[in-house]
């Protein structure tokens, strides 16, 4: 964005002890926002810079914009380096193990004496109550949480097919950090902001509870709830290729039987209202598989987008860097991988002034910026070479 008009948490300053997905996202939002975020990381360094498989690109991902400094938390040093640290953040984020902070001494109720205006965000399994001893993961909450229930088909609970707790979880945990800060300007004072993966995912399938609420029946699983819209599927077309359409409407009905040379089932009395059309699935739908299926999916994609009716190919995640919306509108930006070669990396789905929130730091090697945050915070430069050859026997 331009120098006139800054990022809007330029000069704030978190200070975050976090690994894996939901602490970093935390950060990496704050950090796309422009705050200057400082990843406190051991010796060896965030145990995601060597994850494999479905972890592989956890740490390119989550860690953009961000600063590293590689601290062993286990020396009365390395804490002595963090204390020094937290008493010039603004915020402080974690998502370590109920406990693991306070014997580090770098807990809440420690930290606040410290530095009274902080704000201290914990990414949690579960607030506080009757869970919040166990160990959570992402799948673990969406199986207790009802989300694999819906996802999957009935007796094949599921789940969803990305970290949507762990990422939405650190965006809570940010949207709370925002919140506290503006606080802080009506109060002075600083405060403890809590998310935690299980109250996350009973938000996300808030809905279904809802629809209990309302209607007293219980929600099925996505693969065989009854539609609220007669065509909203998917569909197997030529050469096997598969697509989404709908029409979602009596106006998109209409449009969709001109389009396709449906002109009778129009004019069926039994297909007026979307109502009567999602009762009448179970023999309109084969009839309209058939009259599609010797379409392409690309001729499909043609007539639908003309018409201004929705559809969607399916999409596997490797083609979106090739997806021209994405490439046109700069949705894609370079990242430094693990390895060092570079590669594409979604930014986030919004803009500022018509910009997105871009790349100003790629992901930090191991203690890149160890030797300068320590000198920011008073060591000496004959300290620093100390503390980086202690460091270093650590690492060895």
């Amino acid at each position: 964005m331009p120098e006139s008009n800054p990022l809007p948490y330029a000069g704030v300053r978190v200070v975050e002890f976090t690994h894996m997905v939901m602490g970093p996202t935390c950060g990496l939002l704050l950090a796309d926002l422009g705050a200057e975020v400082i990843k406190v990381e051991p010796i060896e360094g965030d145990s995601t810079r060597r994850l494999l498989g479905s972890g592989s690109g956890f740490f390119p991902t989550f860690n953009r914009n961000k600063k590293s400094i590689a601290l062993d938390l286990k020396t009365p040093e390395g804490v002595e380096a963090a204390l020094r640290l937290v008493a010039t953040a603004d915020i402080v984020s974690e998502n370590f193990k109920p406990g693991t902070m306070k014997k580090l001494g770098l807990d809440y109720d420690s930290l606040k004496q410290l530095n009274p205006r902080l704000i201290y965000v914990s990414h949690k399994g579960f607030l506080p109550g009757p869970y919040d001893h166990r160990t959570a993961l992402d799948e673990v909450v969406q199986m207790m949480g009802g989300l694999a229930y819906m996802t999957g088909r009935a007796g094949d609970p599921l789940r969803a097919g990305t970290s949507v707790n762990d990422i939405m979880g650190g965006m809570f945990g940010a949207i709370g950090a925002m919140a506290a800060l503006r606080q802080r300007e009506l109060t002075g004072k600083g405060c403890e902001v809590q998310s935690a993966l299980f109250e996350n995912n009973v938000f996300l399938v808030a809905q279904h509870m809802m629809q209990f609420a309302a209607t007293g029946k219980a929600a099925d699983p996505m693969p065989s709830r009854i539609s609220a819209w007669a065509v909203y599927d998917v569909f197997t077309v030529k050469d096997g290729e598969q697509i989404f359409l709908a029409a979602v409407s009596d106006k998109q009905w209409a449009i969709f039987c001109k389009a396709f040379g449906l002109e009778e089932m129009l004019a069926d009395p039994r297909l007026k209202t979307n109502n009567d059309r999602v009762l009448a699935r179970e023999w309109m739908m084969p009839i309209l598989r058939s009259h599609l299926a010797g379409y392409s999916a690309a001729e499909l994609s043609a007539v639908f987008e003309q018409n201004e009716l929705p559809f969607a190919p399916i999409t596997k995640p490797q083609q979106l860097f090739d997806d021209p919306h994405l490439i046109a509108t700069g949705g894609l930006a370079p990242v430094r991988m693990n390895d060092g070669h570079m590669a594409k990396v979604p930014l986030m789905p919004f803009t500022l002034d018509g910009e997105r929130p871009g790349i100003r730091l790629q992901p930090p090697h191991i203690g890149e910026h160890t030797a300068e945050l320590l000198k920011e915070v008073g060591y000496s430069d004959e300290e620093i070479v100390a503390f980086e050859a202690r460091r270093a026997g650590a690492a060895g």
